[in-house]
């Protein structure tokens, strides 16, 4: 891990550069794109980019990895670094870009901190750096061999796959769900319910934009994902416009580290708005399990027409011998129980003792229902989350 000497010029720079961050990654980007320009076109969502989300993530990733090495050196933080190595591999992150990013990073360290960058401070940082980029580098190796193991391309250049689609259908005026096939006629990639695919299309101006869906449910022989159209996106709404029954589509293999895990245990499946299609594909692979665990869901949306999975929820909830379901709408259509309107609370809620936790919504929502299963006695450790977009909240 981290040596003693630069854990301790870690632990005096780290306000500085973490005070600096919001500066250092605009210069950061402005370098790596303008040198390699096909990183935005065809890596990084430009969405994220735009709005500042993924530069906030990536500096504090490297800012709370540095943290963790101070805090703790005798121990590492895997479950931050195996959140982003799904990303990284769902999305074909090479080795060699560690090199590129480490070489435009630090630039634009020295170019904002100045004289502030000793060699003793850079080569503090530079240990950082690497540590966590090797570390990363590692787990996504394992992670491509794994999907290699099960059929599918090891090698980052064979990533991407040919999917037909069988069908959509809407969900809401909003939600589309979209089952697909393989076209190449080869098995459909083994998936655990909770994942995610990430999925490439061919813009009009040429880029190759790349997002990740959750999987929403099982599909034989097939894939099913469901995309809820973004104001202003790029993807979402290529998706919703131009593909259709018949028509191919680029995908990776299932990915994701936060998927449902096997027991006997109470089950507890939170979420808001369209955060329910990992929770939905974790219900109806318990349904299709026969499962006698203990299962409670909770759901908040706006109302009842924007709430996709509606009908699953009721439907599945009904084959399991011992669940149930929880819906908060914040400005419900007709009558509705008023101790089901505004956003979710628990302490309307049975959780019952020794719950494991899964959640799926905007971030403010993980943040309230987090603290509510604590309060209500949840171990921190069964809390298990997904955001979507960059992960704020880890770093």
């Amino acid at each position: 891990m981290l040596s003693a000497k630069s854990a301790e010029v870690i632990e005096a720079t780290l306000p500085v550069v973490g005070g600096a961050i919001g500066e250092i990654t605009p210069r950061f980007y402005d370098r790596l794109f303008a040198a390699h320009p096909e990183l935005l076109r065809d890596l990084f969502n430009r969405g994220n980019q735009a709005n500042g989300t993924q530069r906030q993530a990536l500096a504090g990733s490297i800012a709370a990895f540095a943290s963790a090495l101070v805090a703790h050196p005798d121990r590492r933080p895997d479950a931050m670094l195996a959140r982003i190595a799904h990303k990284h591999v769902s999305v074909g992150i090479t080795d060699a870009q560690y090199a590129i990013v480490h070489e435009h990073l630090f630039a634009a360290i020295v170019e904002v901190l100045g004289e502030a960058v000793t060699p003793e401070v850079a080569a503090a940082w530079d240990e950082v750096y690497w540590l966590m980029a090797n570390a990363l580098i590692a787990i996504e190796d394992r992670l491509r061999a794994e999907t290699a193991a099960g059929g599918e391309g090891g090698d980052p250049a064979d990533l991407w796959r040919p999917y037909t689609v069988v069908t959509r259908y809407q969900e809401t005026d909003a939600v589309t769900t979209f089952v697909v096939r393989p076209a190449d006629g080869r098995p459909v990639p083994a998936s655990r319910p909770g994942q995610y695919v990430s999925v490439r299309v061919r813009l009009a101006d040429g880029a190759h934009q790349i997002r990740q869906y959750s999987l929403s449910g099982r599909a034989d022989g097939a894939l099913r994902f469901t995309v809820k159209r973004e104001d202003g996106g790029e993807v979402s709404g290529h998706l919703h416009d131009h593909l259709h029954t018949g028509d191919t589509v680029e995908l990776a293999p299932p990915l994701g580290d936060i998927a449902l895990v096997e027991g006997d245990g109470p089950v507890l499946l939170a979420s808001a708005g369209i955060g329910n299609t990992p929770m939905t594909a974790m219900l109806d692979h318990l349904a299709a399990s026969g499962s006698t665990r203990r299962i409670v869901s909770v759901h908040g949306d706006r109302d009842q027409l924007s709430h996709a999975f509606r009908a699953d929820l009721e439907q599945l909830t009904a084959k399991l011998p011992d669940a149930t379901a929880h819906v908060f709408y914040e400005r419900p259509l007709g009558d509705w129980p008023a101790g089901r309107t505004g956003l979710v609370d628990l302490s309307t809620v049975e959780v019952p003792a020794g719950t494991t936790a899964y959640l799926c919504g905007p971030l403010p929502f993980l943040r309230s229902v987090r603290q509510q299963l604590l309060t209500a006695g949840v171990r921190a450790a069964d809390i298990h989350y997904e955001v979507f977009g960059p992960d704020l909240w880890l770093v």
